[in-house]
């Protein structure tokens, strides 16, 4: 007797599942998404959105002048106090802002970063390419508007300035990636941080230029990288200011240093920070 079971019996085969396509570029639509997402929550809730970008930075160059206007008769540089304190506070600015980016991705992202397909690294670069980009764009656009109003009393070097703000994304980066993991992880660090940069935009040569102030006091503040910042964005705009204290090499150091520090130890500590907070 024949116990097997007709071939009828038998419930018909699957067809084998086809092999799953690999993800084209996963990491790019993440970070478009979450750049997406960057825009809509920072710019879009607030009435006026994108325009506060480029009103408050105005807004704060128009206060230093107008200020520093009644109690001097000229700035330090040229002839207007407008494009002086512009030159000056743009590329500071553009470093606060990129810090600021850099610093509060993870806490910015933490509910995203509990899905595998989103990475600390991916926040961190969606939200450090926003700044960027806004930044670079408000910055030229006010610049432009000064020179366009007061005029320039020289030949303006391209060089120096793109380099100043090329050196202030590295700084913030940098500085930025490390102290994510500081306040991450110590979260007493950020008070006594805040503390400790209060005066930052006096300590930077924003309102004004190195050589204005006694020998022992631009030894101290050499140590500040801003100062460096600072000075070579002014350098391209007045053609007759050529600062000898300016290290290029010092800022650069200092910003992938941070930076590649900050990485490793992110990588290390960012699930202890998920944690922890």
């Amino acid at each position: 007797m024949n116990t097997e079971p007709d071939e009828q019996d038998f419930p018909p085969a699957l067809e084998p599942s086809m092999p799953r396509k690999d993800r084209s570029f996963p990491a790019l639509r993440v970070i478009v998404a979450l750049i997406l997402r960057e825009m809509a929550t920072t710019y879009g809730r607030s009435p006026g959105g994108y325009l506060w970008a480029i009103v408050e930075p105005v807004g704060m160059i128009v206060v230093l002048s107008f200020g520093f206007s009644l109690l001097m008769r000229s700035p330090s540089l040229g002839h207007s106090f407008m494009l002086f304190y512009a030159t000056g506070y743009l590329v500071f600015n553009h470093y606060s802002r990129i810090y600021g980016s850099v610093v509060n991705s993870i806490n910015y992202s933490r509910p995203l970063l509990k899905y595998p397909a989103v990475t600390w690294i991916d926040s961190m670069i969606a939200r450090l390419t926003l700044a960027l980009l806004t930044n670079l764009f408000n910055s030229f656009l006010i610049i432009g508007g000064t020179i366009l109003v007061v005029g320039t009393s020289g030949v303006i070097d391209p060089v120096p300035v793109f380099l100043a703000f090329f050196l202030a994304t590295m700084l913030g980066l940098g500085i930025g990636a490390m102290n994510s993991v500081l306040m991450g992880l110590f979260p007493i660090w950020r008070s006594l941080w805040n503390i400790a940069m209060g005066p930052l935009m006096i300590a930077s040569a924003v309102i004004y230029i190195m050589e204005d102030l006694p020998d022992f006091a631009q030894n101290i503040l050499w140590w500040n990288p801003l100062t460096h910042i600072t000075g070579l964005s002014r350098e391209g705009f007045f053609s007759t200011y050529h600062p000898n204290y300016i290290s290029e090499v010092y800022v650069l150091v200092i910003g992938t240093v941070f930076l590649v520090l900050g990485l490793i130890f992110l990588r290390a500590n960012y699930l202890k920070i998920l944690n922890f907070n």
